[in-house]
């Protein structure tokens, strides 16, 4: 007989999903972008409620590595599953860059952009390694999506927070950390395109299902925006990091380049959105990915307008402004379908004794 599911902080903690900072990582890049934009009481709120959302994601985190230590090496070796373990670094860096946007309490962003670093570390590279020694691989159409895009959102997030961390006027860091935060960017380009080589194909030339097309797949967009606040923001701090000055005509093509990916994607994932649910009829229901379509939304927004204040091109900023109310729009709808879940998954669960 199978034992009942586990209640309470522990059950919540082994059916915890890899992918859940992506909840912070899509509330955080919301409320930066509209703070950006001007958009009162939004970032604040989201800001507060961010915090409260890490701290808790952590915590549920740290008990289910102690006492489920199994799911998450099963969770890592999984094609599917363990790239949304790199939610864990863009979250912990999104959260400081928001940190110092919004409270701008400087004294964590430090240690939060350290941490993000090591877990960058070690759960990148954990994963490639895993990918690379299992023996039971399944075939190109049942093991990539979108998520695996979080090889460079996790990548580019630490360039983001490490820019925003050393900026201003004698806030300069080594010209060793300013190279590697520039090689960091160009990693994270070379990630993107390798991946989403094989999403093209995937999505182009295997047979695609409505539900096998996620929320996910808006990493798409993501993955290249966040390659583009990370650009521009290293753009806006050539000025100061003279290491960067031999590199910055490069670096501002490299950075529009990836914003012209951002935006090529846009109408077809709009388009793939309504093949899924109005064409195809699927049902609209909540699920852990839709965090993971917030966010690249959000992302465009403050990645455009960082590249509009960078390259001195203010003909965007009313674009990043129409996409910081999408995202804020985006992120009010997901919420709201997360509560109606959780309550009608609460009424579904039966009392003691019930049948």
């Amino acid at each position: 007989m199978d034992a009942p599911p586990r209640r309470g902080v522990l059950g919540a903690a082994e059916r915890l999903l890899p992918g859940y900072f992506a909840l912070v990582m899509a509330t955080g890049i919301v409320a930066i972008a509209c703070h950006l934009n001007a958009i009162p009481i939004a970032p604040a709120a989201l800001g507060a409620f961010n915090w409260v959302a890490w701290c808790v994601l952590v915590a549920l985190t740290v008990v289910r590595i102690a006492r489920f230590p199994g799911a998450i090496a099963r969770d890592l070796a999984d094609h599917l599953r363990g790239p949304g373990f790199l939610t864990t670094v863009a979250g912990t860096s999104v959260l400081g860059a928001q940190t110092l946007a919004i409270e701008r309490v400087h004294a964590v962003v430090e240690p939060l952009w350290l941490l993000a670093a090591a877990l960058w570390v070690l759960i990148l590279y954990g994963f490639l390694v895993a990918m690379a020694v299992t023996e039971r691989k399944p075939p190109l159409g049942n093991a990539i999506n979108g998520g695996w895009l979080l090889a460079t959102v996790a990548t580019q997030s630490v360039v983001v927070l490490g820019g925003a961390l050393f900026a201003g006027p004698g806030a300069a860091p080594s010209a060793a950390v300013q190279i590697l935060l520039l090689a960091l960017f160009l990693a994270g380009v070379l990630l993107y395109l390798i991946v989403i080589t094989l999403i093209f194909y995937r999505i182009s030339f295997l047979p695609l299902e409505p539900e096998g097309f996620g929320p996910l797949y808006w990493i798409d967009t993501g993955g290249a925006a966040i390659s583009t606040l990370a650009g521009a923001t290293l753009l806006l701090r050539g000025a100061d990091w003279s290491a960067l000055a031999p590199y910055l005509p490069f670096l501002r093509g490299a950075t529009l380049f990836v914003w012209a990916a951002a935006s090529f994607w846009l109408p077809f994932l709009v388009a793939m959105i309504g093949w899924r649910y109005l064409i195809r009829r699927d049902r609209f229901r909540y699920e852990p990915g839709l965090w993971g379509m917030v966010f690249p939304i959000g992302m465009y927004s403050a990645a455009t307008f960082t590249l509009a204040r960078a390259a001195d091109l203010s003909f965007l900023e009313p674009l990043s402004h129409a996409f910081a109310f999408a995202g804020l729009a985006a992120w009010v709808v997901t919420a709201v379908a997360f509560v109606v879940a959780t309550l009608s998954s609460e009424r579904r669960v039966p009392t003691a004794g019930g049948r």
